[in-house]
């Protein structure tokens, strides 16, 4: 049996954390964890973990403020588990989810990364969207056509920990965590598609993380590609000069 860790970057997350955590630890063996790096919350965030009193979760409190991208670093580094899932803090996971993951990297052991689609649900958790993949596109693993968009959305991935040893430490300056593993894992490894929602993924005005993207101007994106282009070229040297 694969242990599973479930990393999760939170911050002032009370509203909808509760329902999250539950809809998680329920898929959950014994043996798993949920490592919870809490971000500086200002609100009950750290209570309502607290309250869990669930040997599993492993939570870690940031004393200032480090942004989602360093926080989910800090989270998957205290990861012990040989698969490791993102998890935002305002979704609801659907039954089956990590079986169904476990599943794929069971099957295939050249599998180093698994994604499913996502529901999309408004603040009352109403669906807005049946899938997530429809609205962004068609699912693709190359790494250029990443980069030119990506279509790695962190809250629906898990990976193999073997990876760890590429995808970190993340750049400082990259702009998203799951866009550089997404890129990095279409160059060193083998991603697979699971089309079907597995997740409802929560939309609402207090999104942090990916909603800067929706947001940028076209300048901004520019220069966010630039800089995945140079960090993507800064890591094909370096495993380059290992051989």
């Amino acid at each position: 049996m694969m242990n599973v860790s479930v990393c999760m970057a939170v911050y002032n997350g009370q509203e909808y954390l509760q329902d999250q955590l539950q809809s998680i630890l329920k898929q959950l063996q014994q043996n798993d964890e949920v490592v919870i790096v809490d971000d500086a919350s200002s609100d009950r965030t750290v209570s309502i973990i607290n309250n869990f009193q669930d040997s599993r979760i492993k939570l870690i409190e940031n004393k200032i403020n480090l942004g989602v991208v360093k926080t989910f670093e800090k989270s998957i580094n205290h990861a012990s588990g040989d698969i490791i899932f993102l998890s935002d803090q305002d979704d609801i996971w659907l039954a089956c989810k990590v079986q169904k993951f476990l599943s794929v990297f069971e099957a295939y052991p050249d599998v180093t990364l698994v994604l499913s689609d996502a529901q999309i649900i408004d603040e009352k958790g109403q669906i807005t969207a049946d899938s997530f993949f429809k609205i962004r596109g068609e699912f693709v693993a190359n790494p250029l056509s990443n980069w030119i968009k990506s279509k790695h959305h962190g809250c629906t991935l898990a990976f193999r920990r073997e990876m760890l040893k590429l995808f970190l430490p993340f750049p400082a300056d990259t702009p998203m965590h799951d866009i550089w593993i997404g890129i990095v894992n279409g160059i060193y490894g083998k991603a697979f598609y699971i089309d079907e929602p597995l997740i409802q993924h929560r939309r609402h005005t207090s999104n942090t993380g990916r909603g800067i993207f929706n947001h940028a101007g076209i300048l901004q994106m520019v220069n966010w590609r630039l800089v995945l282009a140079k960090n993507i070229i800064s890591l094909l040297l370096k495993q380059t000069s290992k051989y």
